[in-house]
């Protein structure tokens, strides 16, 4: 029980965490790329300043400017942005290991799926993200970096690649966590290994008196491009495990593809109307974003016509409690029978007949319209059992054969 209690206190302070430092990372970045797309040129601009932008914020004004390389001299304060995004990242995976880790039985393994030892499944997530950074980065240094495009579909390949092997190795809700977990690492190694090292050699040039390298910066701004496009779909990626039908599909990798280009096309949208461009050129972003969105929901929705002419037998009270006895009642019950689980999640019990009516939409939510309970399907909940429990619910939850 006491074990349970640590779980949960770390779950909650490296969420709470991981959301703050979110918040930062993501704020400070869209900022500044903000700030870069908003620079304006004129004639009395300082010597080897390449634009300038003025904002107003909380009552007062500011003028922000913008080196093309670097400023003659090293100025006595610099502030650096940096802990924002390694505190997110550092956050994160302490809390994927809490949760997905500590409990890998039941989050991170689906024996349906493919059978692992926890130290199996482990071990294939931590390759997955350091794989996922090396394959990401060998392409940004490949030839593909001199045609964006080209390197935005090769990334884009990958993370569908990868969509697809993760969906084939552990359960739906983790497959799509650890997408979206790296992704991050990508972008949180463009900080660490990127971003930053570049800055540090720039500033090590102007304290030395010697000329920095501009490719250093141009580097560092590609990478962080990058970054503000890949944001909005890991968010999205990051808060799926509420919401099965996003990753508890035969295709859910698809869903993934969907998301990346929704994501990117909002963010398009915003980056052209920082610069000033022409309403014209921002025509097409939100209309491909919002027929994207309703395809994936329409797709997600989707259930088969049910021939009307077919009689469906309904279960009795007696047959669907017998269901939730052996699949439900494991976890949600007053004296819980699984190992991993020492009190009913939500305190929602499924031990009778009128604790099925009672969270009847989410049973049907959770194990009939999706595959989400039970986790890991531990106890191996039939698909005619799963159908059994939708018939009885739509069919008003009688007691029995009338």
């Amino acid at each position: 029980m006491l074990e349970i209690a640590y779980a949960d206190w770390l779950n909650l302070g490296f969420r709470w965490l991981h959301v703050i430092a979110g918040i930062s990372w993501i704020g400070t970045s869209f900022y500044f790329i903000f700030l870069d797309l908003s620079l304006r040129k004129h004639a009395n601009l300082p010597q080897g300043v390449g634009g300038e932008s003025w904002n107003v914020h909380g009552g007062g004004f500011y003028l922000m400017r913008k080196y093309t390389v670097a400023p003659a001299e090293m100025p006595k304060e610099l502030h650096w942005f940096k802990y924002e995004a390694y505190f997110t990242w550092l956050s994160g995976f302490a809390l994927l290991a809490v949760i997905y880790y500590w409990g890998a039985e039941s989050y991170l393994i689906d024996k349906e799926v493919l059978d692992l030892q926890s130290w199996e499944a482990i071990l294939i997530s931590v390759g997955f993200f350091a794989g996922g950074w090396v394959v990401y980065d060998l392409l940004c240094r490949s030839p593909f970096s001199s045609h964006e495009l080209l390197l935005s579909a090769a990334v884009f390949v990958l993370i569908a690649f990868s969509a697809y092997f993760l969906t084939h190795l552990f359960s739906g809700r983790a497959a799509f966590v650890h997408v979206g977990a790296m992704v991050g690492t990508i972008m949180v190694g463009n900080v660490f290994f990127i971003i930053i090292p570049n800055q540090k050699k720039v500033v090590k040039s102007l304290l030395a008196g010697e000329e920095p390298d501009p490719r250093l910066g141009a580097m560092g701004k590609h990478r962080s491009t990058h970054n503000n496009y890949l944001t909005l779909p890991v968010i999205l990626m990051m808060i799926s495990q509420h919401y099965p039908m996003l990753y508890d599909n035969d295709n859910s990798w698809l869903v993934v593809t969907l998301i990346l280009l929704v994501g990117a096309s909002i963010r398009h949208f915003f980056n052209l109307m920082h610069t000033g461009r022409e309403i014209k050129t921002l025509r097409w972003q939100w209309p491909t974003a919002v027929v994207l969105m309703a395809f994936l929901v329409v797709y997600l929705s989707w259930q088969p016509a049910v021939d009307a002419s077919t009689e469906v037998e309904v279960p009795t009270a007696t047959d669907v409690v017998a269901i939730a006895q052996v699949h439900c009642a494991s976890c949600h019950a007053v004296k819980t029978t699984d190992p991993d689980v020492k009190k009913a999640p939500g305190g929602v019990m499924l031990e009778t007949v009128e604790d099925l009516r009672k969270h009847s939409t989410g049973v049907l939510k959770q194990s009939v319209l999706s595959k989400a309970m039970p986790l890991g399907n531990k106890t191996k909940m039939t698909d005619a059992e799963r159908k059994a429990l939708g018939v009885w619910i739509r069919a008003g939850m009688p007691d029995g054969e009338e």
